[in-house]
């Protein structure tokens, strides 16, 4: 037969009215066995039980109910329930510990330390220490302001022999002292947790602060000193060390921690310029500008110009004639290809230089400039002015530049592009006739000449742009297509001459095909592989195999493999690094594009150095380009920048209880261990919490115990309540408390006090009438529980003033008068 749950319902109910109790436990046992989720059948069984003195019956249904509300979310409803619980049996398993955890969640301090301390309580007397540190954390957390607390919880950890937990519960006492400003007192509780947990950053970073804050930044950089000398590999620690050292102004000290943390590890080079600006702030120029040219490879690489362009002038501010300054300059310009910040830079390089007298650096700078301005012969003449003009000038006649001047058919200067990229400027540059080329050469290509017209070298032109016209078409693939012959500018063959000269033209297949190739030499130490790919493949299809050829192509598959990260064990030397041969193409090709160091006195016999400043310059011109999968991962932003030292917070607590494997507890309590409790139990009642009192969570929570049947807790809760809130604070707060605690009193058959909490309400002034019609009714049934009829009528007449029909009145005081008149009578 199916189970009619109304049925059951109607049954159990008319089992209460009759008072069978026995009945209808057992008619809300069968709806609870059929219906699990029916919690108020559930709540209604636990009752009954209760009543009959039968708990431990009762408790697993109240049980079952709480969790209910606890997992729906229903917070305040799992309380109520949870102290039905706690009510018939304090000892309840877990009843303590949820009540903890929902009046911690609900922001009920007092309430949460009250219950965390009972878990202290009976953890200590069952002999299990960790469970009762456990709570003792928790009240730690409550009270977040009390460091005597955190300091008792850490010798209880250390008692039971729980150094990572101890050193946590220290290092919170110390980051909440410094946040005092008890720096020294702060200074102590960090020292007692490094003893624990010596190689801990937010540890270290504690003593730092404290230091700091006590003006003692040398013994923090001390510190430091130390642990990394025990751990040489952390970089973390190196980069608190920096930091330290940058905070506290001492500019030699950070440069050299500095530079052995970038050595490492390049991503952290943004510190060097803060090493930079503590020396230009310190005045020391020449120092700022040797950190930033350490700096200047990863800078460029991770797209930081920008601020390296901005120390680098107010270097130069301070010191116009900064020789490595404006080498670093202009290395960044040429990065950025500007032309003309290069042509200022070169000529404020050459005027410096010639301040200085530096005769070979101010050669070399106005060689530079010949090469970029070649039809400015200003820069050729002061070159000759200073006598022993360089090689790549020899052979040519006076007006050998005139004749780079690009001339179109018309007699017109067509607008120079450069082959690099479309509306940047043209860099020009006079070919050499050496064996290998430089990375500061230009090419010089051929265009396809009209039959029977003269047709003038255009050196804007190259395959690269030939093939972009045309869209990328493959020419040796095309009918009919012709072959591009070559011709070069600067051989002797007349100027009218066809491209297809004579086969004993200087400007013969091998001649050309080397002017090409210095084409792609050329896009191959600027890191344009594509380019140099087609460009290659272009020479392939017209000259055939050729072993130059190939020799291109090897060396660029090669290029594109040698992307290769460092590590620790192989860093390079940086002053190795910067003479090294395997960055230039070519000593004795390069001689005529280097600049020279400045002129030092000569070292002692014995002693070796190398100009690192001049090197990086020479290297900036000289060193070959990343390749294509290397330059593709240093333009992307480092993937993490350098460690930096936050405020002072302490490690962690998540870990409390899994640092290590908790041991089976003692029997017993250590008596220096209960010691400690005893003592946290002190620090705890003296003090009070500085939480934020919730009127809403008081007076939600004092209805849930009304609606469980719990009105002495519901009584608490309201009063709580009615004291966060004020009679004239514009709120319904006051009014609505006073209406409960006038209702639980009523419901516990305490009809004087109610009438006290009604008449509180119906002084409190700015409501509307409704609320207070209804206080009367209350009142007035209130003054009729308590048999004082007289102030009965009066109150109910009240009501009948405003409404003659609000919820029976005028019926209730036809009763009162007759029962007046009988009491007379």
């Amino acid at each position: 037969m199916a189970f009619d749950k109304a049925k059951a319902v109607s049954a159990a109910e008319k089992h209460l009215a009759q008072g069978k109790i026995p009945a209808a436990i057992e008619e809300y046992r069968r709806i609870a066995e059929q219906d699990a989720n029916d919690v108020t059948a559930l709540n209604t069984l636990g009752d009954l039980y209760a009543r009959i003195n039968k708990k431990r019956e009762a408790i697993p249904c109240f049980m079952r109910v709480a969790e209910h509300y606890r997992e729906q979310g229903f917070a305040l409803k799992a309380i109520a329930v949870f102290k039905k619980v706690s009510r018939l049996d304090k000892n309840a398993p877990g009843v303590t510990r949820s009540l903890a955890t929902l009046y911690e969640q609900q922001g009920l301090v007092v309430e949460a330390r009250a219950q965390y301390l009972a878990l202290v309580e009976a953890a200590t007397q069952a002999g299990q220490a960790r469970d009762a540190l456990d709570a003792m954390r928790r009240i730690a957390d409550l009270d977040p302001q009390n460091v005597n607390i955190r300091f008792r919880l850490a010798e209880g950890y250390q008692r039971e022999n729980l150094p990572e937990n101890a050193a946590d519960a220290y290092a919170e006492a110390g980051a909440r002292l410094l946040t005092r400003g008890d720096a020294g007192e702060a200074l102590k509780a960090y020292h007692l947790a490094h003893e624990l947990r010596p190689r801990s950053h937010p540890i270290l970073q504690g003593i730092i602060s404290a230091h700091f804050a006590l003006g003692d930044a040398g013994r923090a950089a001390a510190v430091l000193e130390d642990a990394i000398a025990e751990a040489p590999s952390d970089l973390e620690l190196r980069a608190l060390l920096s930091r330290a050292y940058i905070e506290s102004s001492n500019a030699a000290a950070a440069d050299r921690a500095v530079s052995a943390l970038v050595n490492i590890e390049q991503t952290n080079y943004p510190l060097l310029f803060d090493v930079a600006r503590l020396y230009l702030q310190q005045g020391e120029t020449p120092e700022a500008v040797r950190a930033l040219s350490q700096a200047i490879d990863p800078a460029l690489s991770g797209r930081q110009e920008s601020a390296l362009l901005e120390l680098l002038n107010e270097a130069l501010a301070r010191d116009p004639e900064q020789i490595e300054a404006l080498r670093l300059l202009l290395r960044i310009y040429t990065w950025l290809r500007d032309d003309e910040r290069m042509r200022v830079t070169l000529e404020r390089l050459a005027e410096a230089a010639q301040a200085n007298n530096l005769i070979d650096e101010e050669r070399r700078a106005l060689e530079h400039l010949v090469r970029l301005v070649p039809l400015d012969q200003t820069y050729r003449e002061r070159l000759d002015a200073l006598g022993e003009p360089p090689a790549f000038m020899e052979g040519y006649e006076e007006d050998g530049l005139d004749a780079l001047a690009p001339a179109s058919l018309s007699g017109e200067t067509p607008p120079a592009e450069n082959v690099l990229g479309a509306g940047e400027p043209f860099v020009a540059a006079i070919p050499l006739g050496e064996s290998e080329p430089s990375a500061a050469e230009f090419e010089w290509n051929t265009v396809i000449a009209a039959p029977d017209s003269f047709v003038a070298p255009d050196p804007s032109t190259s395959f690269a742009d030939l093939r972009d016209d045309l869209g990328g078409f493959d020419l040796a693939g095309q009918e009919g297509a012709q072959e591009i012959p070559l011709i070069n500018p600067f051989s002797d063959s007349p100027a009218g001459s066809s491209p297809t000269g004579s086969a004993g033209s200087s400007a013969g297949p091998d001649a050309m095909l080397t002017q090409e190739l210095e084409s792609v030499d050329y896009y191959l130490a600027q890191g344009y592989s594509d380019i140099a790919r087609d460009t290659l493949d272009m020479l392939e299809r017209q000259y055939g195999a050729h072993p130059e050829i190939a020799a291109r192509r090897a060396q660029l598959t090669g290029d594109d493999a040698a992307t290769v990260t460092p590590t620790f064990g192989d860093m390079p030397d940086v002053t190795a690094a910067a003479t090294d041969d395997s960055y230039s193409f070519s000593k004795e090709s390069l001689s005529a594009y280097e600049f020279a160091a400045e002129e030092v006195v000569a070292p002692a016999p014995e002693t070796q150095t190398v100009d690192l400043n001049a090197a990086m310059f020479v290297k900036s011109f000289t060193e070959e380009p990343a390749t294509n999968a290397e330059a593709a991962r240093h333009s992307a932003p480092p993937s993490a920048g350098p460690p930096t030292i936050a405020p002072p917070a302490a490690a962690s607590h998540t870990t409390a209880t899994t640092a290590a494997p908790a041991p089976p507890a003692a029997a017993g309590i250590d008596a220096g261990l209960a010691a400690i409790f005893d003592e946290f139990r002190e620090a705890v009642e003296e003090t009070q919490p500085d939480a934020v009192e919730d009127y809403e969570t008081h007076f939600n929570l004092g209805l849930a115990y009304k609606d469980m049947g719990l009105m002495d807790e519901a009584v608490e809760e309201f009063q709580t309540a009615v004291g966060l809130a004020a009679p004239q604070d514009g709120t319904a707060h006051y009014l609505q408390c006073c209406n409960m605690l006038g209702h639980c009193f009523m419901q516990k058959g305490m009809p004087r006090p109610a009438a006290m909490w009604f008449t509180k309400g119906l002084d409190a002034p700015g409501h509307i009438q409704d609320e207070y019609q209804a206080l009367r009714y209350e009142l007035g049934a209130a003054y009729e529980e308590m048999g004082e009829l007289d102030k009965a009528i009066e109150t109910y007449s009240i009501v009948y003033g405003f409404d003659v029909s609000y919820r029976g009145v005028a019926g209730k005081l036809r009763e009162l008068q007759a029962r007046k008149t009988e009491v007379r009578g």
